[in-house]
């Protein structure tokens, strides 16, 4: 068993999963204002951006399987093919429209769908090969180290991206996305993946979905309800309340968070998943409450540094639990399992966040109610303490 966390193994997936995250989220931060630079209708655009949410959910179900059964490094470096070919598609896509006659927004959206596949693999197939060389001992702590890599693309990323087009234009940005995203396939090249028993690709619930890891996967769907509002409203709100600077709540928060994962990795491995977890979902409800009652730039500041002690050192420790949930050779599975979660949440967070928007207006209640589903996620931690106390041993006992 290996002893250290950053051996090669782990520093080549490290920093080849940051290049990929690095990618998207240069691109994510685009896709809206590119499209619209190029005239289309605003539901079009709405339709563009969950596109990509919704192959990335259904490709979940048969990520899983693909991974108990072939090659997690070749899966991955297919994943990272497919999203380089949905950033030159983008680049491409009034050309691509202007030789076949198909509506550059139909264009966009088809590489969007194509991004989301690439992405239901690529992040899964990260987290997997990463579960398969760290020590058991320090095992959350060094999920919590390699969630730091999603933390750095998400802080610097948007404004690099941003900061790229305003000099080059779309379609070369988009050609630079591209050879990040060829760097990180290279990067990937030098992975070495342990082997492991395989199981035949199947598409069985059984094997789609690990019924071992539903508990974390309820716990990370409950908490991204709330967060994912965060993502998707806090800059309109804070607009609304006449709040400027908003946006530097996403840097204190992944400043933060790159600081804290690993520390809270350390304390998880000592105290347990179930007393760090409640302590971390009540932490990330408070932020929610929080910024409903924000007044000035201050409050939301303070409220991004409680969230990164709560949803920021949280994620990573949830994605651990799944994977310590199962047998190695099923850890495809529980890392497909957890995504299900995850993406689920966030494509009904945003929704329910609008429909009370639309009805109640951006108050300060809409943000109280947001909070009650993490509050919920910690009441279900606390329920299912003992199943989760029954992960951790049965993990620390496997040979």
């Amino acid at each position: 068993m290996k002893e250290k966390i950053w051996n090669f193994m782990f520093i080549s997936i490290f920093f080849a999963n940051m290049a990929m995250n690095m990618g998207l989220q240069m691109s994510n931060s685009l896709l809206s204002k590119y499209a619209d630079s190029l005239g289309t209708p605003a539901a079009q655009v709405g339709l563009l951006g969950s596109s990509f949410a919704i192959t990335a959910l259904l490709f979940r179900f048969v990520s899983g399987p693909a991974m108990n059964a072939w090659s997690r490094k070749m899966l991955l470096l297919s994943a990272m093919g497919l999203m380089t070919i949905a950033f030159l598609g983008f680049s491409f896509a009034p050309n691509i429209s202007a030789t076949t006659g198909i509506p550059t927004i139909t264009v966009l959206i088809a590489f969007r769908l194509l991004q989301g596949v690439g992405n239901a693999f690529g992040n899964s197939c990260c987290m997997t090969i990463v579960s398969d060389v760290l020590p058991k001992n320090k095992f959350s702590a060094g999920m919590g180290y390699y969630g730091c890599a999603q933390v750095v693309a998400q802080a610097i990323g948007p404004a690099v991206g941003d900061a790229l087009a305003g000099k080059v234009g779309y379609h070369y940005v988009y050609m630079i996305f591209a050879l990040i995203m060829l760097i990180s396939i290279l990067l990937a090249s030098f992975v070495r993946t342990v082997a492991h028993e395989r199981i035949p690709f199947n598409l069985r619930l059984d094997n789609m979905v690990a019924k071992e890891a539903i508990t974390p996967a309820a716990i990370i769907f409950l908490i991204a309800i709330g967060y994912t509002s965060i993502q998707n409203f806090l800059l309109l709100y804070a607009q609304e309340r006449g709040i400027s600077g908003a946006g530097y709540f996403f840097t204190i928060y992944a400043i933060t968070a790159i600081l804290t994962r690993p520390i809270v990795g350390n304390i998880t491995e000592k105290l347990g998943f179930a007393k760090v977890g409640i302590a971390c979902a009540i932490l990330t409800a408070v932020s929610l409450i929080m910024i409903g009652y924000a007044d000035g730039i201050l409050v939301l500041l303070i409220a991004a540094l409680i969230n990164a002690f709560g949803y920021g050192a949280l994620q990573p420790m949830v994605q651990s639990l799944s994977l310590k949930a199962v047998p190695e050779e099923r850890r495809g599975s529980a890392s497909g399992t957890y995504y299900i979660g995850m993406d689920a949440g966030t494509l009904i967070g945003p929704t329910i966040f609008g429909a009370i928007a639309g009805s109640m207006g951006y108050t300060s209640m809409v943000w109280v109610m947001m909070s009650l589903p993490v509050f919920a996620s910690a009441l279900f931690i606390l329920v299912r303490r003992n199943r989760i106390k029954e992960i951790e041993t049965q993990f620390q006992s496997k040979e």
